[in-house]
């Protein structure tokens, strides 16, 4: 195996124009990562507390904000992005992929307006929600456009980039928060804030030049358009016959899936699809119970009770480590694989929790602190390299077209749940006083058991997709029984010679579908190659040197 990442010998076009815009379309990340941590800093801003204080003070006698508060000003955007997620599927199928991401961009917009102009914890809140919600759209839209777009050999480096964009927001995040937190006016919160427009502009107009994705386009009978789409993606002609095959085998994929069942979304709670289903989801809960937010949203509350001076200093080193960390995990998706990424990272996430529980509620030095800190960055390293990226990656290549928006949707929503429990419940754990758990360094023995249930999780449940199509991930759910059997696989389905043959996939297993495709091959002649007929993609029953190389 090479060191490089590299396109497969002999395939057809032009991957780059996919790269590039899968990259691109990333970039949304930004708005995620960067609103997700802006937060952090300023609730610890003096004007911010001076501001918006109801007359609640701190151990010191300086102002401050309840922990309800506070509870309610960083976890209500989970709450926006809980409800945009689940609203990502329909205006996803509607809308499509790329205008739905348009959409969701301006409504992030209108919520930065009113945190822009807000004084008081009200308004606050209320843009708090609706920047929420357009992230929460975004959140599940980009991974469902990279997916659709990327080519399979590079796809989990292309669909893992979306996390190293939050990343990168939410080191802008706590760079912006540091350079405003000494200023006395209300430029300490808004210029952080107001910051965002940036990046919602970039991505609105970035999107208004981009294609839809071939994929959505065949969900929606579109077979010119989607041959269109495709070519651009491939700098190839919509005739060209690698096109023609690409397209013919995801269609047959589509009617084959449709022949199992309507794309509802009670489907996706029954068979395949909703083993899938429960994975994904589980996999983002899990990602999101690892603890990873209590650092982003309270970790420069949480190093200054702890004694650790320079606590903004501390969150932004953080932040850095969190985004150099993360190119690793990119390029090991792919060498490593899903699996053994995953693992990697619960078990090494589980020792650096549980070190970091004894030291912090055991010693109390400045000996002590350093290593709370280290271990806090090794931690960061383990998910920045794995569940971070990872976990967006596999739940953007679970399901079937017929479902993918429904399910990913349902997924990401998981997700911005978990945050909102965490996000809201967080305070209550950590802080002093009437009503609160005092935790404060033994949460982490919280996030450790969690860390270490992730491990049994990925063993259990994550199945190996590294190298497959989309379409040939719903082969390997139906043929493979058990998760740690899945690296084993090899596809042998083409889902063109399937609908060709007339099986029909309601009342047979894949496995008797092929057999059968299998016997009626000895029997009848190849025919030639793949045409356009009246506007209906046909497959071929010929195996070309591209066929296999270059399919989404």
């Amino acid at each position: 195996m090479g060191v490089m990442l590299k396109k497969p010998p002999g395939a057809p076009g032009s991957t780059a124009p996919a790269i590039i815009i899968g990259l691109f379309v990333a970039f949304g990340g930004v708005l995620f990562g960067y609103d997700t941590g802006t937060i952090n800093g300023i609730l610890a801003m003096k004007f911010f507390l001076n501001l918006f204080t109801t007359g609640t003070v701190d151990e010191d006698g300086n102002p401050a904000l309840t922990s309800s508060e506070r509870s309610l000003i960083v976890s209500i955007l989970s709450a926006g992005t809980f409800f945009g997620a689940l609203a990502a599927a329909p205006m996803g199928d509607i809308l499509g992929r790329r205008m739905g991401m348009i959409v969701s961009t301006i409504v992030f917009m209108f919520g930065v307006i009113l945190q822009t102009a807000s004084t008081a914890i009200p308004l606050f809140v209320a843009g708090r929600f609706f920047a929420g919600f357009g992230v929460g759209l975004i959140s599940a839209l980009i991974p469902l456009y990279q997916s659709e777009t990327a080519p399979k050999w590079i796809r989990g480096t292309i669909v893992g980039s979306y996390q190293l964009a939050i990343t990168v927001g939410l080191l802008l995040a706590a760079i912006v928060d540091n350079g405003t937190q000494g200023r006395n006016d209300t430029g300490s919160y808004r210029i952080p804030i107001a910051v965002q427009f940036a990046w919602g502009i970039i991505l609105i107009v970035g999107m208004i030049i981009l294609p839809e994705t071939p994929r959505y386009h065949i969900k929606m009978g579109r077979t010119a358009e989607a041959a269109k789409s495709l070519s651009r993606l491939r700098r190839l002609q919509a005739d060209h016959p690698a096109i023609v095959e690409e397209l013919a085998e995801v269609q047959a994929n589509h009617e084959y899936e449709m022949s199992l069942g309507a794309a509802s979304y009670g489907e996706c709670f029954r068979g395949t699809i909703g083993k899938r289903l429960l994975t994904g989801c589980l996999l983002q809960g899990l990602q999101q119970l690892s603890g990873v937010n209590f650092i982003f949203y309270y970790g420069t509350s949480f190093f200054k009770t702890s004694g650790i001076g320079n606590s903004f200093i501390i969150s932004t080193i953080v932040n850095v480590v969190n985004v150099v960390s993360t190119f690793p995990g990119l390029y090991l998706v792919e060498k490593w694989g899903r699996r053994p990424l995953l693992l990697f990272g619960a078990v090494g996430m589980f020792i650096c929790q549980f070190i970091i529980a004894i030291v912090g509620t055991t010693t109390s030095s400045v000996v002590a602190n350093k290593v709370l800190i280290a271990f806090v960055c090794f931690y960061i390293f383990f998910f920045a390299c794995s569940w971070g990226p990872v976990a967006w990656v596999v739940t953007g290549e679970l399901f079937p077209l017929k479902s993918r928006a429904k399910c990913l949707s349902m997924t990401t929503a998981t997700n911005w749940l978990l945050n909102f429990a965490i996000a809201y419940a967080t305070p209550y754990m950590v802080d002093s006083g009437p009503g609160n758990a005092n935790l404060k360094s033994k949460v982490f023995f919280i996030w450790g058991t969690f860390c270490l249930i992730c491990a049994i999780f990925v063993y259990s449940l994550i199945y190996e997709t590294k190298g497959l199509t989309l379409e040939q991930v719903d082969e390997l759910y139906a043929k493979t029984n058990r998760a740690w059997k899945s690296k084993k696989f090899v596809p042998t389905v083409s889902f063109a010679e399937v609908k060709t043959s007339g099986f029909s996939g309601r009342h047979q297993s894949l496995a008797d579908i092929e057999a059968g495709v299998l016997r009626k091959k000895s029997m009848v002649p190849p025919e030639g190659n793949s045409v356009f007929d009246n506007g209906e993609l046909r497959g071929t029953n010929n195996t070309t040197a591209y066929s296999e190389k270059e399919k989404l």
